[in-house]
């Protein structure tokens, strides 16, 4: 297969995660492993300009220009991969060298790792120039025209250009970078993709030391190895990566404005749906000409059916003021109640937005039984409270993984455990106030929970605990923020306890469960077939790099 036909390709696995990336990493991989122009019986072997190399070296050893560094061949264990019959393998100190040291004397042109640009591998206009008193102790390497620097502190950010022009006043690079400046057969623009290839960044990794700032050190740098095709097929191979990588760039401004249109199509259906949930607007949320993220999805569907823009109000319905009443009579009667209704507290909080009518402001307290758990152990702590247990214990990963409903537990109390804590029954809401802040899930099972996590009852009259489950997640952004900036976020009851809730009347809760319960399946089903597309996506693009790296290819040769 030809490289072209994988370009032209394209439109097929441009869904697959970094595709253009992917192409990048192909374009370079072929070039250097000799599969992307092909060979030339008439160019000079490799080997001959790296005897040529190796004398011009030697001199400027001789004439002490540069620091004599052994050099030993790179044995079979170190190549990653057979060359074509005209390259040689070679050290990065047989194809380059240094150009000394100074401390800056003068004013000068200081080149630090923020004043390369990684994506264009040259020089930006970001580089300061600075009088000798400011000179900071790591500006000390000298660089001229047709230098190729690589940085050697966070090597992985492939921080690597070549000085493209001349520089005034006089350039000094930082120590953090390695400076290769070519000797002869050496083309520093086929040097500075070796750099950036996979199989160097490989060795680069492996060679790294340092957590905070990994760095090689210039032994290893100047000893790591480079495939060195004949001078006239290096000029080859950097002509057609220049191409291939300026139709990278081609496709990725093409997808990026295609990103940008679908965006502004995807927000435009989202707000039009917000301002009108009707069927007909609905339709625009799962178009095929875009996709539109499944979490914003989500979001907006809630916030809809909280706000009672989701399904239509029907003056029929019992107002949620009575229901209300009714709930805190019960509360009253069976000693329910957890302390007094809040719906002072309530009223006092300026209203977020307007409601619809029969709806009404209320807090947990008002609605039902509302505490925090009771338990106090963890299973590593006291295992005579876990030893042969069969009581459920929940915590606050259970709840933060739960999406919607908690299926999982921590640890299972025996009777000892379960007399210092409680058992809530399933169907109770459970959400976190340490740890992980307002998440929120259902108990599928009876079970025990610590004071992390607070358990909300709903009272009889309330048709299901899945709408306030939906509230919660509304909510969870805004009661972030109570928590203080410490390392163990927490907020505390009283938070919860104040919180205002929009009640709708009874019947229009069931309605709007139901109706969210139905668009979360669609985006379910949306998200699903989202992940089966980019997966198709990514297999055919692995597909095809795997076949053009088998088999090798060129750009003039092979066939479709």
């Amino acid at each position: 297969m030809k490289l072209e036909t994988f370009f032209e390709k394209y439109d097929q696995f441009a869904g697959a995660p970094e595709a253009v990336g992917r192409m990048r990493e192909l374009v370079l991989n072929l070039a250097v492993t000799g599969k992307l122009v092909a060979q030339d019986d008439h160019d000079e072997p490799a080997s001959l300009l790296m005897e040529r190399a190796q004398a011009e070296r030697a001199k400027l050893v001789a004439a002490r220009k540069i620091k004599s560094r052994p050099s030993v061949p790179v044995e079979p264990s170190e190549q990653p991969y057979e060359l074509p019959s005209s390259w040689v393998w070679a050290r990065l100190l047989d194809v380059g060298h240094e150009l000394g040291q100074k401390v800056p004397d003068k004013r000068f042109t200081y080149i630090d790792v923020g004043g390369i640009d990684s994506g264009e591998g040259r020089i930006s206009e970001r580089v300061e120039v600075l009088e000798p008193g400011d000179a900071p102790s790591r500006a000390r390497k000298l660089v001229i025209r047709g230098t190729v620097i690589y940085s050697t502190v966070r090597p992985y950010l492939l921080n690597i250009a070549i000085v493209d022009q001349e520089i005034e006043p006089e350039p000094i690079a930082s120590t953090a970078f390695g400076i290769l400046h070519p000797l002869a057969g050496i083309y520093n623009r086929y040097l500075f993709y070796w750099l950036r290839s996979a199989p160097f960044t490989e060795y680069v990794q492996a060679a790294m030391k340092g957590m905070a700032y990994p760095a090689i050190n210039d032994g290893k740098f100047y000893g790591g190895p480079v495939a060195v095709p004949p001078l006239a097929e290096q000029r080859r191979i950097v002509a057609k990566v220049d191409e291939l990588m300026a139709l990278c760039d081609r496709l990725e401004a093409q997808q990026q404005e295609c990103d940008t249109r679908h965006t502004a199509l995807a927000c435009a259906s989202l707000a039009r749906f917000a301002d009108a949930p009707t069927p007909e607007n609905l339709d625009f949320l799962f178009h095929k000409s875009y996709d539109i993220d499944p979490a914003d999805l989500r979001k907006s569907i809630l916030t809809l059916a909280v706000q009672g823009k989701l399904v239509p109000q029907d003056p029929k319905d019992e107002p949620a003021e009575e229901s209300l009443a009714e709930i805190k009579k019960l509360l009253t009667d069976t000693g329910r109640q957890r302390r007094k209704a809040k719906a002072s507290d309530a009223a006092s909080h300026e209203e977020p937005f307007q409601l619809p009518a029969g709806w009404a402001w209320a807090g947990f307290p008002e609605l039902g039984e509302f505490g925090r758990g009771k338990s106090k152990h963890r299973p590593r702590n006291d295992p005579i409270l876990f030893s042969g247990g069969s009581h459920r214990l929940i915590q606050t990963g259970d709840v933060a993984r739960a999406n919607g409903t908690i299926q999982t537990h921590t640890g299972l109390y025996n009777d000892v455990g379960l007399a210092q804590s409680r058992m809530w029954p399933a169907g109770t809401l459970c959400i976190t106030i340490a740890a992980n802040i307002a998440d929120s899930g259902i108990l599928g099972f009876d079970a025990c929970f610590p004071d992390s996590v607070v358990g909300f009852i709903p009272a009889e009259p309330i048709p299901s605990v899945r709408y306030f489950e939906y509230f919660m997640r509304t909510a969870k952004e805004d009661l972030e923020r109570f928590a203080p900036s410490t390392a163990q976020k927490n907020i505390n009851l009283g938070i919860l306890e104040r919180v205002t809730i929009p009640i709708p009347p009874l019947a229009e809760q069931r309605r709007i469960v139901v109706k969210v319960d139905q668009l979360m399946a669609l985006v379910d089903e949306m998200e699903t077939q989202l992940a089966a597309s980019r997966a198709t996506a990514k297999n055919l693009l692995e597909g095809l790099v795997a076949e053009l790296t088998a088999t090798g290819s060129s750009s003039d040769e092979g066939s479709d």
